[in-house]
């Protein structure tokens, strides 16, 4: 039965001499250790004690060696998704991965040759542009529109001048990291009917879409129709949802059996295998028992990101916050402090102590920007904010 109580975010464990990787590189990213690191995308947020227990309930077990997934694995995330995307498929469909990053790695591979051409949306999580590189292919970038509003669209124009016969993937980030967009079906229909048109493969980066704030709805790419389930690689896991990156454990979905094949092909030379023992117990755990916590976590962050909101909205001549419908990853318009985009990022670490990470990272569209992560508890996003409006009202 799931777990009926209120779960507490006002507080989280000090993760200071864990080998956090957004604490242990504040030297080497920011010069310095007097910082506040809000930069890498996990949660300064106790992963769910429903997961903790179910790690400590096999760890009674002495040994801890090579295990197969169970099938109950893949029929929790299964579930999940109907119940909350109306996304169904079959386990026969999925593959473990431990990464995302990798996942797209593979279908670069699969879907691509040495010089053919990769499409990517700007500004874009990073791993997207160095995938590409990586792999010897070649990177086509179709920017983002920023419109009056603030939200950024597809430009399907820009989109259909860049596809030639040399063009085979279209990456898509969604829900988008970092703009925070939850595409609707108008949007993801049209680029459906461009990739249709022009046999493009898509992969479909999913791994934020249970973060999704009301009234917005994440809808599946493969979802859309049969047409968009034939072309369609799609990404997802517990990772971001419930803060459980280190346990190094997503799925791949492919129901096209052709696709399935490619796949297969580069996915085997790799050589995943099945996973670490402990993933597979957590990995459950969380797509049987997340259903309170997710909801309560979600009203917990869009409390944060409305205090960001506020901070920024006291100094309009300095920052703008990007409307978000989806994620943790706050997206601040920096460009009327007038400053480079070096300076930019001295006066965040310096004046207001907070580790960001640059939008110049996610492409040139970023120059300007910085992403803010704010999936902390309460107590430290009080003392974000403060640390950042001293930081702007001595500006003045």
């Amino acid at each position: 039965m799931e777990n009926k109580i209120k779960y507490d975010f006002s507080v989280s464990a000090c993760r200071k001499g864990t080998n956090a990787e957004k604490y242990t590189l504040r030297e080497k990213l920011f010069g310095t250790q007097d910082v506040e690191p809000v930069w890498v995308a996990d949660m300064d947020i106790d992963t769910p004690d429903f997961v903790i227990d179910a790690v400590a309930k096999r760890l009674k077990h002495p040994i801890i060696g090579y295990e197969e997934v169970p099938d109950s694995v893949w029929q929790a995330q299964l579930d999940w998704m109907k119940n909350h995307h109306g996304f169904e498929y079959k386990i026969e469909d999925v593959f473990y991965s431990h990464s995302v990053v990798a996942s797209m790695s593979v279908c670069i591979n699969a879907f691509s040759d040495i010089g053919d051409k990769v499409i990517v949306q700007t500004p874009v999580y990073p791993p997207f542009f160095h995938s590409v590189m990586n792999n010897e292919r070649k990177l086509t970038k179709n920017s983002l529109k920023l419109e009056d509003d603030g939200l950024y669209r597809f430009d399907i124009d820009d989109l259909k001048s860049k596809i030639d016969k040399d063009t085979k993937l279209l990456l898509l980030c969604s829900p988008h990291n970092p703009v925070g967009r939850v595409w609707t079906r108008e949007e993801l229909e049209e680029i459906l009917e461009v990739c249709l048109l022009n046999n493009i493969v898509v992969f479909s980066d999913e791994i934020h879409s249970d973060l999704v704030y009301a009234p917005n709805k994440h809808i599946p790419f493969a979802s859309l129709c049969e047409e968009a389930k034939n072309i369609t690689i799609t990404a997802v896991g517990v990772g971001k949802t419930f803060n459980m990156a280190g346990f190094a454990m997503s799925s791949v979905i492919i129901q096209n059996e052709n696709l399935k094949k490619k796949f297969s092909k580069v996915y085997n030379q790799i050589h995943f295998a099945e996973g670490a023992t402990l993933s597979h117990v957590a990995f459950e755990s969380a797509y049987t028992n997340g259903n309170i916590w997710l909801k309560e976590l979600k009203i917990h962050l869009y409390k944060n990101y409305l205090a960001l909101k506020d901070i920024c909205l006291k100094f309009p001549n300095d920052i703008k916050i990007t409307p978000i419908e989806a994620t943790y990853l706050a997206w601040l318009d920096c460009r009327a402090m007038n400053l480079s985009d070096k300076k930019l990022r001295d006066f965040f670490v310096q004046e207001a102590k907070l580790g960001l990470n640059q939008g110049l990272s996610f492409g040139r569209e970023g120059s300007g920007f910085m992403r803010l992560n704010f999936a902390v508890s309460s107590a430290k996003m009080t003392q974000i904010v403060s640390q950042l409006e001293v930081a702007l009202k001595n500006r003045e």
